[in-house]
């Protein structure tokens, strides 16, 4: 890695460090390293409910700083039942707590994407379109995505995740703020009781063709579809 590629530290639940993490910190700083410093605030867990969670959300973004010494930081509230970051409850915190650190701080925040569906399916597409809203909406500098099915199943993660997050975001920039709320109420409704089901979707090898890394008709079907759901919904691409 380059001095001006991301390094990254991580804070543990929450508003934790350990003597590793102390380690990594010196050397980075001792090879003027760009530091990246991630957390990730658990909702329904050491911090509670949804405004408690959000405070502690903001502690993070000013602990990275003061403790790690860090460029930028990687948020990313979790839900504790559900795994996900695309929930309404973590999708609350997360911009509550972004729009915040962008109106009284310059510190740069990025997100990361947890959908609870698998690659190759509506629904993940449309987790990951929430999120982006939201982000885009608050003030995040960085979306870092997607890691569909919640990021622990190997080959479950393509280009299409992220290019739906990046159009999601270009077609809200500029938004005005009660459209975005509406629009997120609907978006978020339509596949919030399907956390417990989720389809798994399919691996990267299944829904792109690997020699030329483009994805299948059958994948290109699927967001075509999402995305005329969230242009029925208001988004303008």
């Amino acid at each position: 890695m380059n001095s001006n590629d991301s390094h990254e530290v991580s804070q543990l639940n929450e508003l934790k460090i350990d003597l590793d993490a102390i380690a990594v910190i010196a050397h980075y700083k001792g090879n003027s390293d760009i530091i990246m410093d991630e957390q990730m605030p658990i909702f329904g867990g050491y911090a509670g409910g949804v405004e408690e969670t959000t405070i502690v959300d903001v502690a993070t973004h000013l602990n990275s700083m003061v403790m790690s010494s860090a460029s930028w930081h990687l948020d990313g509230p979790v839900h504790i039942r559900w795994g996900s970051t695309n929930t309404r409850e973590t999708l609350m915190i997360a911009g509550w707590a972004c729009a915040t650190i962008s109106e009284f701080t310059d510190l740069l925040s990025g997100n990361q994407y947890y959908p609870c569906a698998g690659p190759c399916t509506e629904m993940c597409l449309l987790e990951a379109a929430a999120q982006s809203i939201t982000d885009t909406a608050s003030g995040r500098e960085i979306l870092s995505g997607v890691a569909a099915a919640k990021g622990v199943i190997t080959d479950k993660t393509t280009g299409m995740e992220a290019r739906m997050m990046g159009e999601v975001a270009r077609a809200t920039a500029g938004m005005d703020i009660n459209t975005v709320n509406q629009i997120l109420d609907k978006l978020v409704a339509s596949y919030e009781g399907d956390y417990a089901n989720a389809p798994a979707g399919k691996t990267f090898q299944e829904c792109y063709d690997v020699a030329t890394v483009t994805p299948t008709e059958e994948y290109v079907k699927v967001y075509d579809g999402a995305k005329k759901k969230l242009e029925d919904l208001g988004l303008v691409f």
